[in-house]
């Protein structure tokens, strides 16, 4: 795999990791798939705070897929970037068609674990590139999920997706995290992913970069909710909330969901 395709190990690592520990949330295949690759991390990779963001990170993305699938229940589910994660898994495809999507050879690697159902299918593709989409039957309605991905695409390739699930799509609901400028200067020098060979990443500071005339920024979400600190215990629950919670996280990461209705 190429280095940004490497970087799916860092939050398969810190699933399995919190998942092992009863934290956030309960996601055996990636304990198993992490068991069975054999993939080896190093540096801040496997650093036990950002397992901990991994964790959290995920399961705010888990919730925000089942009250969107709620309230949408026409509606296609698509993982952007899907990596090794067990989403599908996690929430459940509710009766919904669920498509994860990522590089060809990452879709390989992910088919060793995972099996399509009349439910459930992968899609190979590169996300800047629209034609994947082809592959999804039209539907009126799409919740679409990037967790961990923005930051490896330029705004301009940001708004060409955008564009692609417009044309694609009536209606369309997006969540996505994504790094701030300052975050992106500092990765060159201070990142887990630097560990896997990543240099290059991006950032935005108005979340309305990656608007189009169809397609607008419609709130912000919490990254990390209290209630997640809390299930940690004294020293720990002190640190990680100095580093992943309040105003300086924000100087650094945020989430941010957009609609086309």
């Amino acid at each position: 795999m190429n280095s940004v395709n490497k970087t799916l190990y860092i939050p398969l690592y810190g699933k399995s990791y919190v998942s092992k520990k009863g934290l956030f949330l309960d996601d055996k295949k990636a304990e198993d798939i992490w068991e069975t690759a054999g993939f080896t991390l190093k540096g801040k990779s496997k650093s036990k705070w950002l397992a901990y963001y991994m964790g959290v990170r995920s399961a705010v993305f888990d919730e925000w897929v089942k009250s969107q699938m709620a309230a949408m229940p026409n509606s296609v589910i698509i993982h952007i970037g899907c990596g090794m994660d067990s989403r599908i898994i996690r929430v459940g495809t509710e009766d919904h068609m669920w498509y994860d999507v990522d590089f060809a050879e990452v879709i390989e690697e992910r088919k060793r674990y995972y099996s399509e159902t009349d439910n459930y299918q992968m899609i190979a593709g590169d996300v800047r590139d629209g034609s994947w989409l082809t592959s999804v039957p039209e539907q009126k309605c799409a919740v679409v999920v990037m967790e961990g991905v923005s930051m490896y695409l330029t705004v301009k390739e940001m708004q060409s997706l955008a564009d692609s699930l417009c044309a694609h799509f009536e209606k369309v609901t997006l969540l996505v995290d994504c790094y701030t400028s300052f975050a992106a200067e500092m990765s060159k020098h201070r990142n887990p992913i630097n560990d896997v060979g990543v240099t290059e990443v991006y950032g935005i500071d108005d979340p309305k970069a990656y608007q189009n005339d169809k397609f607008a920024f419609t709130k912000e979400l919490e990254m990390i909710p209290k209630k997640y600190i809390d299930e940690l215990k004294g020293f720990e629950r002190f640190i990680f909330a100095k580093l992943y919670a309040g105003g300086f996280s924000q100087k650094l990461y945020r989430l941010f969901e957009y609609t086309k209705n």
